[in-house]
């Protein structure tokens, strides 16, 4: 059965940096649930960051990979680079997915860590822009197809591909 790393806070966790959560109610995260496929993680609160915390963006509109690169970093609405603890929170997300043999990982759009198709441009000032968080980068750097909570029908197709060429192999 192939297995989903899932971020904490679409489970229902109260783990955001506000202290909320971010649910996702879907008929197949429900299924995926119940069948035991969800690797539930918030990289965030494993790298120790507490909830509820100062927003976070990466600065200067650069990307996860510029993080991860150490060509960028990310500071909290307080001026506190946290990019450290980001980075170690993305890692303990990639051993968690790898020893659970997780192949898609679900994650939060719109984080420093988890966003997939947009994050914040490191301005604190709502402005979004087409990059990919810190968690998000490692994990498909590393072979984990990463989908967002807008796109849990491509995820559950790429699932079903994968499960009927397994299948008839």
């Amino acid at each position: 059965m192939l297995k989903i790393l899932f971020s904490a806070c679409l489970a229902g966790q109260p783990v955001r940096y506000n202290g909320a959560a971010k649910t996702v109610g879907d008929a197949w995260l429900a299924r995926w649930r119940d069948e035991g496929r969800l690797v539930i993680v918030c990289p965030e609160v494993a790298a120790g960051l507490p909830t509820p915390r100062p927003a976070a963006e990466i600065a200067l509109r650069r990307s996860g990979a510029d993080v991860l690169a150490h060509n960028a970093v990310i500071t909290d609405n307080t001026g506190t680079d946290v990019s450290a603890l980001f980075v170690a929170g993305a890692w303990h997300a990639l051993r968690r997915a790898q020893a659970e043999g997780c192949r898609y990982a679900l994650l939060a759009d719109g984080s420093p860590s988890c966003g997939s198709s947009f994050i914040y441009d490191g301005s604190f000032s709502g402005v979004k822009h087409t990059a990919a968080g810190v968690t998000a980068t490692l994990l498909t750097q590393h072979g984990i197809r990463v989908f967002a909570e807008t796109q849990i029908g491509e995820l559950a197709a790429a699932i079903a591909r994968e499960e009927r060429e397994e299948g008839g192999a």
